[in-house]
């Protein structure tokens, strides 16, 4: 048998390496149009920053290595240029040495991968303006930068990659900012968890420019002017674009493969096209999201590792093993902070009309008596009907990697919030309390699901009419500290002897600081004969976050419109 692969990094190499384990004597050839068979893509902005100083740790196997170790056959610097479906062959084209030759195949993998976006805006051509997917994009970027005395950077785009770049080019003690067309950085996050990094950011003196996009560049005599869509203007020595990454499909769309709804190469639950001998995996394909059940892609190495796997079983053992998506588990390094999520944005389901309960809490990474305990926000939406977990998003310093496994896991077994109630931690002051924030998060969900606890949204204040009681039962120095307007203040710890301060005929809107105390407040209410009594998710802590980014947004705008 002779299998050919299209693109190694990710899927394709790991394809190429389990099909040699699988079939000894099958011929093997990979074809990769870049110098690089396979390197750490995700390693390539703390390169840039100096944090990774040793460049050649980022390859993680070279061609001749490769072959040694796999007896593969690897062609690099050679492009496939068409696919010959019927005959069963492919054109290559070696850049080298500009030569063009047919191969043929038995079965054939595509892993052509995803590119980045670069919108055809005047004057996007200009030297310092770059984009960052592969090892040659570093080094062009890492030379400008050193050579050019770079001063000034303006990221476009707050993806991942666009804030690993900004937090590393500050680190080298660059003046960064970072502009958004969304409203939001990170778009898989729902706002609030989403609000969380935004101040975080700005606290390191990241200039964040959210609802705005880029009209056009201009060639300056030192450096490069960006033109706004609001009329502004920003000076930079370098730019880096990082509006997002597009499936490559043009050969698959060239030699009559299926594309599918997401316009990716469409796959079977075998990772097979719409060519029985042809197969596909990594960035370039769609699949249906096992929660919504809508086409999407995803640009993530983790999932195109295992698909190379499956894909490998299925090619050699015939088509054995089902490839069942992915959930978008992703996490990323913000300065101090992680950030991470899993699953399907609330904002998501809304849109596919998946109904949610969503709750928040703010929960200890460890034991507070512990020295370094540091706060976690926990954000998961879960379905009315059995509880099913649908998201999970944190926000924290010190365990969320731990904490979001545990809730991937859960969600990817389509486990419901019982079960994360009842979930068996390892236990010790320096990692965890006997309540874990698992368990924190599945308690609250419970009581939600339950009844027990009725809960309303930051932004949902405007529900609350000025018949409505809007209750701070925080202590009177933090009610004095700040609080939101039009609430009254009695502490939890006196609502038993003051509850006849309060309407028993009104709806009451309690809140605290985190929401523990506005939940034990509503259960002192409710067994005293309030009917209508609502906690406020996140309390005091996630509205002030989700308000104060808002009314940036707003004041952005205001002068915008000046």
């Amino acid at each position: 048998m002779k299998y050919i692969i299209i693109g190694a990094v990710a899927g394709g190499a790991s394809t190429a390496a389990r099909l040699r384990r699988l079939d000894e004597k099958a011929e093997i050839v990979v074809f990769e149009k870049g110098e690089y068979i396979s390197y750490a893509n995700c390693g390539l902005p703390y390169y840039i920053g100096n944090v990774i100083k040793n460049r050649n740790a980022l390859l993680i196997q070279t061609a001749a290595s490769f072959n040694q170790r796999f007896n593969i056959d690897v062609r690099t610097m050679t492009e496939i240029i068409a696919i010959d479906a019927s005959a069963k062959t492919v054109t290559a084209r070696n850049h080298n040495k500009g030569e063009e030759y047919i191969e043929s195949y038995d079965k054939l993998v595509l892993s052509p991968g995803a590119e980045p976006v670069r919108p055809p805006l005047p004057g996007i051509q200009n030297e310092g303006i770059f984009t960052l997917r592969n090892v040659a994009d570093t080094d062009y970027i890492k030379a400008f930068v050193q050579q050019k005395r770079v001063k000034k950077v303006l990221v476009i785009g707050a993806g991942f990659i666009g804030l690993e770049m900004a937090e590393n080019l500050h680190d080298l003690g660059l003046d960064v900012s970072v502009i958004e067309m969304g409203n939001q950085i990170l778009a898989p996050l729902d706002f609030p968890i989403a609000a969380i990094a935004q101040q975080h950011i700005r606290s390191k003196g990241v200039n964040l420019l959210l609802n705005v996009a880029v009209s056009s560049f201009e060639k300056m005599e030192e450096g490069l002017k960006v033109i706004l869509n609001n009329g502004e203007a920003l000076d930079a020595d370098v730019i880096i674009m990082s509006i997002g990454v597009r499936p490559d499909t043009r050969l698959a769309d060239k030699a009559g493969i299926k594309l599918g709804a997401a316009k990716g190469i469409w796959v079977n639950e075998f990772l097979q096209t719409s060519d029985p001998n042809i197969y596909a995996v990594g960035d370039a394909i769609e699949f249906a999201n096992p929660i919504t059940g809508q086409s999407m892609n995803t640009y993530l190495a983790g999932p195109a590792n295992k698909q190379g796997r499956i894909c490998a079983n299925n090619i050699v053992l015939g088509n054995v093993q089902k490839y069942h998506g992915a959930i978008n588990t992703a996490i990323v390094k913000i300065f101090d902070m992680t950030i991470a999520t899993a699953g399907t944005a609330v904002k998501n389901l809304d849109r596919a009309g998946i109904a949610s309960h969503v709750s928040t809490i703010h929960s200890g990474s460890h034991a507070g008596y512990y020295p370094g305990a540091q706060q976690m926000s926990i954000q998961i939406a879960f379905a009315p009907d059995g509880g099913r977990l649908l998201s999970a998003q944190i926000a924290g310093f010190e365990g969320v990697d731990k904490r979001i496994d545990i809730l991937s896991s859960a969600i990817q077994r389509q486990a419901n919030i019982f079960e994360l109630a009842e979930f068996e931690h390892a236990y010790a002051p320096p990692y965890s309390s006997a309540k874990d924030p698992v368990n924190m998060a599945g308690f609250v969900a419970e009581n939600i699901m339950l009844e027990r606890h009725q809960v309303y949204q930051w932004n949902q204040m405007n529900q609350i009419s000025d018949d409505d009681i809007l209750l701070d039962v925080r202590t009177t120095e933090e009610f004095e500290r700040g609080h939101i307007p039009n609430a009254i203040n009695i502490p939890v710890d006196s609502i038993r002897e003051r509850i006849h301060e309060l309407d028993l005929s009104k709806k009451i809107y309690a809140y605290c600081q985190a929401g523990l105390r506005g939940y034990l407040a509503q259960r002192i209410l409710k067994q005293n004969g309030f009917d209508s009594v609502k906690n406020l998710s996140g309390g005091y802590q996630t509205w002030k976050t989700c308000h104060d980014e808002t009314q940036i947004m707003e004041k952005v705008e205001e002068l915008s419109l000046a």
